[in-house]
């Protein structure tokens, strides 16, 4: 496996590549406070690249323009076109199924954008999906998810403020294609910044629409 930077004009982040030829691509993005050197996305991308995929930890443009600070509701959309632009770089890299995924913020954006273009990737990865702010359970952010039509696998800790289990699986059953929720014991918004097993999650998101 090697790791180099990636910088493309609209995308900025690092590369990971298997020793072997892949055909299978992930890119990956972050929260809205922090970036692609996150320590969840650095364990997820050495997880999945061990398993024959190129993986793209990519910051978005919000942070692209700044090293600090959250972002900005009248950015989003630049947000998701900077996934998008991401997606499209991956495709010249692995010729197959492309995953798309990211951490809480990023993992929003995400799922919006495969609710506008459902071709943009063949499943989605939500690592803490920010179901609703802290201490707010009417204000769901789920508007899109009944316009989802790719399959999702969200890993959510069973302490997150972001959303309870028990919510989380309320809210998948909106969306409109097969989904998993894989909850991770104990672990708070960022999920133990990855030290815990992801091979159950390599293997659900790789696995067959069978679910």
């Amino acid at each position: 496996m090697s790791v180099i930077p990636f910088d493309q004009p609209g995308i900025g982040g690092f590369l990971h590549r298997p020793d072997n030829a892949a055909d299978r691509g992930l890119v990956l993005t972050h929260g809205a406070g922090g970036n692609c050197r996150a320590p969840l996305l650095i364990a997820a991308a050495e997880a999945f690249c061990a398993e024959g995929l190129v993986v793209l930890r990519c910051d978005l443009p919000f942070r692209q323009r700044r090293p600090t600070g959250p972002p900005s509701p009248s950015t989003a959309a630049a947000d998701r076109e900077g996934l998008r632009i991401a997606v499209e770089a991956m495709r010249g890299l692995a010729p197959g199924p492309i995953f798309l995924g990211g951490q809480s913020y990023g993992g929003r954006q995400a799922t919006m954008l495969a609710a506008d273009e459902p071709e943009i990737a063949s499943a989605l990865l939500l690592f803490s999906y920010p179901l609703h702010p802290p201490g707010k359970s009417d204000r769901l952010r789920t508007e899109h998810f009944p316009r989802l039509c790719v399959p999702a696998v969200f890993v959510h800790g069973t302490r997150d403020p972001f959303g309870s289990i028990v919510e989380m699986r309320s809210a998948v059953t909106l969306i409109r294609a097969p989904t998993e929720l894989i909850p991770i014991a104990d672990a708070g918004h960022d999920l133990k910044r990855g030290r815990f097993d992801l091979k159950p999650v390599v293997a659900e998101l790789l696995a067959p629409d069978e679910r």
